[in-house]
């Protein structure tokens, strides 16, 4: 997805999404997929439901005293030799890496799959910079052959059919390939093992850190991220002041619901835990490690309305069940983080004004909040942010017109029944069988992919008079 795309109406690029048949058909097959995974993992593990409930109570309490946690982290990760770098914006996170990479003379950069990174949007910073960067997850792999951002948090090629991958891979190999997955991942690791020996940095980001330790945890299904994390001479992991932890047996918490939540699988094929850089009796690892705590707007939501947001372990199992995500894709959301959480992170990283449209692209079914692993309650925040965007005149004049003429309506018995009956009247010439298939002026939209019934011939209460 270029930039350009990601400045036009969301309306326009949800439309260009559900004329897609190729994103449809692989939105369809991933997401079922996931799903079912995910389903089947949780109803062989009678303890699941307790976890999720003991994960959001560590979140809590670890937000709670975050300042404590994220001190204790950093000291006990400069006490096994690596540095902390503390990053009050995006910007200042993505400088630090640019100035390492002048400091070190670093020509080429190998990465893990990180959405912290997507969020800083490191890789344009280091091209310009003349650094390359290469990403080694093969769905990252394959969309920045493709020009593209993820269009999910832990499958950023989701959107992309096998036959898609194939032409890819053949533009960049120079022969045709066919569409096996078993031969494109032979093709994908052939290009990238060299690039590993080649690289003086290996970036990553953090699912976990565990302040009493000052361990880096990554949880990966492709043993990329421990080659970034072991081979080049440098390594640079980037996370969220928000993925702290106090400690490993609290990490035995999530790791149990993280990958069953995510994928499915009981656990990840990698769990790495980087304790700093090489010691002296160790055979690899790098020779130095930099930590960068980003906070990037994550702190002003401690007390703010979006703290739940903060609990998200960015296994997009939101985004798989979600009914506006499985039809329009990533890429339609416009920003680094898709789906019903992704509005969420994104009005806490850029404030309310970015998501005025995307406050209303969900359903508010509840999908998501039963599925997430730490319960967090999305669709109440979703409502909530609505409500601050019509408080704040940011939603467009005729919406918040529209709305508070329904509040006005649903709020006064005697307007509601009038507007009922005027509506009896109203629709007569727009139902066709029993639905209003198409509605004229400002009401034309809300036909235009849907039907909608009819206005009831009698009210509940005029049916309840009847029944008794």
């Amino acid at each position: 997805m270029s930039n350009q795309a990601s400045t036009k109406p969301f309306a326009e690029r949800a439309a260009v999404a559900l004329r897609d048949t190729f994103l449809q058909e692989a939105l369809t097959i991933a997401t079922t997929k996931f799903i079912g995974l995910r389903k089947d993992s949780f109803a062989g593990f009678p303890q699941g439901e307790a976890l999720r409930d003991r994960a959001r109570a560590i979140k809590e309490a670890t937000l709670q005293r975050l300042d404590d946690y994220l001190e204790r982290l950093a000291d006990n990760v400069e006490r096994l030799g690596g540095h902390v770098h503390w990053a009050t914006t995006g910007d200042e996170a993505r400088e630090t890496i640019l100035r390492l990479c002048r400091d070190r003379r670093v020509k080429m950069a190998v990465k893990s799959k990180s959405m912290a990174t997507e969020e800083i949007e490191l890789n344009d910073a280091l091209e310009q910079a003349g650094v390359v960067p290469v990403e080694t997850d093969l769905g990252e792999y394959i969309i920045q052959l493709a020009h593209e951002k993820p269009s999910h948090i832990i499958a950023p090629a989701i959107h992309k059919t096998k036959g898609q991958v194939a032409d890819l891979f053949s533009r960049e190999v120079g022969q045709r390939l066919p569409a096996d997955p078993e031969v494109l991942t032979a093709v994908a690791r052939k290009e990238l093992r060299q690039k590993f020996l080649q690289a003086d940095m290996g970036i990553t980001g953090a699912n976990f850190a565990v302040a009493d330790t000052g361990t880096i945890v990554l949880v990966t299904n492709e043993g990329n991220g421990r080659m970034v994390t072991s081979l080049p001479r440098i390594h640079v992991a980037v996370m969220g002041i928000e993925k702290v932890i106090p400690s490993m047996t609290d990490l035995m918490v999530f790791l149990a619901i993280l990958a069953r939540s995510a994928t499915g699988q009981k656990l990840s094929v990698y769990t790495t835990l980087v304790r700093g850089p090489r010691q002296a009796r160790e055979v690899e690892g790098p020779e130095e490690f930099h930590l960068i705590l980003m906070d990037n707007g994550r702190s002003r939501q401690i007390a703010g309305e979006l703290r739940e947001a903060l609990y998200c372990l960015r296994c997009g199992a939101c985004l798989n069940v979600c009914p506006v995500y499985r039809q329009i894709g990533g890429h339609a959301y416009g920003h680094t983080y898709p789906g019903p959480i992704g509005i969420l992170l994104t009005a806490m990283l850029k404030g309310d004004r970015a998501v005025k449209e995307l406050a209303h692209a969900s359903s508010l079914c509840g999908a998501c909040h039963e599925v997430c692993p730490v319960r967090i309650d999305i669709p109440r925040m979703l409502i909530e942010l609505r409500h601050r965007l019509d408080r704040e005149r940011i939603a467009p004049l005729a919406e918040r017109l529209v709305f508070k003429t329904f509040r006005r309506l649903l709020t006064s018995p005697a307007l509601f029944r009038l507007s009922v009956a005027l509506g009896r009247v109203a629709q007569r010439p727009f139902v066709r069988n029993g639905r209003l298939r198409s509605l004229p002026l400002v009401f034309a939209k809300w036909t235009r992919t849907r039907d909608l019934p009819p206005v009831a011939t009698q009210t509940f209460t005029q049916r309840w008079k009847g029944l008794r």
